[in-house]
């Protein structure tokens, strides 16, 4: 089958939480991954099959929110490294034949950034102050936010300065929103994306891609009411139907703009450079604005981790994606877990069912066209964990006191039956999220050496992929049949039983499933490719 694409338009990618995969320095290790840990397994992901790894912020940074909050975009934090590692773990991906793809982070800086210290140091209305939204206050002295925006991690969205204005932060205090509408912004990030292009770089992840511009008014929100609420609940079957929230501060037309500026610049560099948006968009549809032909070339399609286990859900969150998308020049994107959301085995029950529906959810998925982008660890079957209080790091934990996201960011197990697991660091420490005392079994060396592990399904499920749809370019057609969800693509068939009784299978060969079958039956939480 002849391949005609770009090598992004069906990749599988890997995603690598930096802190989380590895830790190479300094020797014997600080418990905290860097890009030496990434270089020295790179062979690791070379075997598992995947095309592309997507590395999460290692850029200078305070911190306060794991390297989302980028105080240099042009240099390496020390704690992961230096340039130079960078330059080395690069080179070494292109040797194996992988892609690499970085992070890049443009809705808002750090606190920490040279911009936002010179905008504290300036008066109000000065030029130092207009690359962020600095705004006076509401009430008799200023006293109140300028508006009712919540942050995302909880809590008034604006943070007072000692002169009485306010700065607006979507997420954290520390990570102050830039204003877009400010031409000197655009300038500094393509001064970034060509910094990193020659360095070699194979594309960008854009984190907040659908956040840079806000309503120039910045009105307030008009928050749903609970019928509202209610009826978002309960709307399924339209998309008139569906009630949209009012959201001033997301997805505005202006964005477009950036993203046709940014692709003229990918465009300059010869080796099929891309990007590709983290974009909450409320519908299929105005996610696919995304990628339109002059614009960003994927978008992750998060409709499909936030499906529930239902046949009916699938085959509409496939109709529908693959529909959004069929006016572009890309392919739809799936994901199932990232390091933003709880482990999806753990979202379809935990424990062994968990588990089972994970493995067919990801047999279903690797079927699509499109991309498929994994998140470290799932490989290996890792639930979420439930973080202990005083080991949490999270800064939406410390704003509203919800356990957030460190569950799904604890590091790898590599090898041994005891923390850290081959992580990195000396035997019998704890990394900087602690590990659990049982996951021995689910070490990298443990389900290497065993046939029916998770790891060793999704070698085979990646390799079978590889051979199987490549290149493909047939119609897929989706539908659920009761409890059965079918997918019928490139000659073969796909189903997944998301019900509670077998059923039968359909005639052909089968080329692989999620678990064992049963004498012609298709067990419960199962998928199955038959050709």
């Amino acid at each position: 089958m002849t391949h005609t694409h770009p090598w992004w338009y069906d990749a599988v990618v890997y995603q690598v939480y930096i802190r989380s995969f590895a830790d190479a320095m300094p020797s014997p290790g600080d418990g905290i991954g860097d890009l030496p840990g990434i270089t020295a397994r790179l062979p690791y992901l070379r075997a598992l099959g995947v095309d592309a790894l997507w590395i999460t912020p290692f850029y200078t940074s305070p911190q306060k929110d794991h390297g989302y909050d980028v105080a240099d975009y042009t240099d390496v934090d020390p704690l992961f490294g230096d340039l130079a590692d960078f330059d080395r773990m690069l080179a070494a991906a292109h040797d194996l034949g992988l892609r690499v793809i970085v992070d890049l982070v443009p809705n808002h800086t750090s606190s920490a950034h040279p911009w936002f210290q010179a905008a504290l140091a300036a008066a109000p209305g000065s030029p130092e102050r207009a690359r962020y939204l600095f705004r006076p206050g509401r009430g008799k002295h200023g006293e109140l936010p300028p508006n009712n925006w919540d942050s995302v991690f909880g809590g008034p969205a604006w943070t007072q300065v000692t002169d009485g204005s306010w700065y607006l932060h979507l997420f954290d205090t520390s990570q102050p929103d830039l204003d877009w509408r400010n031409p000197e912004v655009g300038d500094m990030f393509e001064d970034v994306l060509r910094f990193w292009l020659d360095r070699g770089v194979d594309g960008f992840r854009v984190d907040v891609a659908h956040g840079l511009y806000k309503e120039a008014s910045l009105r307030d929100q008009r928050k749903p009411d609970p019928t509202t609420l209610k009826k978002k609940a309960k709307a399924k079957e339209s998309m008139v139907e569906r009630v949209l929230n009012d959201e001033p501060m997301w997805d505005q037309p202006e964005v477009h703009e950036v993203y046709r500026r940014w692709r003229k610049v990918l465009e300059s560099y010869p080796g099929e450079r891309m990007a590709v948006a983290e974009a909450w968009t409320q519908t299929p549809e105005s996610m696919a604005l995304f990628i339109r032909p002059d614009e960003l070339h994927q978008a992750f399609n998060f409709s499909w981790l936030g499906t529930p286990w239902s046949a009916a859900e699938f085959a509409d969150v496939i109709t529908r994606s693959i529909a959004a998308v069929a006016s572009s020049s890309s392919a739809p994107t799936w994901v199932l877990s990232n390091h933003d959301v709880e482990r999806h085995p753990t979202r379809y029950g935990g424990g062994p069912v968990g588990l089972a529906r994970g493995r067919a959810a990801t047999l279903a998925m690797l079927a699509l066209p499109g991309s498929a982008y994994l998140y470290q660890g799932e490989e290996l079957g890792l639930e979420q964990v439930d973080v202990p209080p005083e080991a949490r790091q999270d800064p939406s934990w410390f704003r509203t006191g919800k356990p957030g996201r460190d569950g799904c960011r604890v590091p790898l197990p590599w090898a041994g039956d005891a923390p850290p697991y081959g992580f990195g660091g000396p035997a019998g420490t704890q990394p900087w999220i602690p590990q659990p005392a049982d996951w021995a079994p689910l070490t990298v060396e443990a389900e290497s050496a065993d046939p029916d592990s998770t790891l060793a399904f999704y070698r085979r499920a990646l390799a079978l992929r590889r051979e199987v749809f490549a290149g493909a370019d047939e119609e897929t057609v989706a539908s659920a049949q009761g409890d059965l969800l079918v997918v019928r693509r490139a000659g073969v068939r796909v189903v997944l039983n998301a019900g509670k009784k077998p059923v039968e299978l359909p005639a052909g060969e089968v080329l692989i499933s999620s678990s064992p079958l049963e004498s012609g039956l298709l067990p419960p939480d199962t998928a199955a490719w038959i050709r």
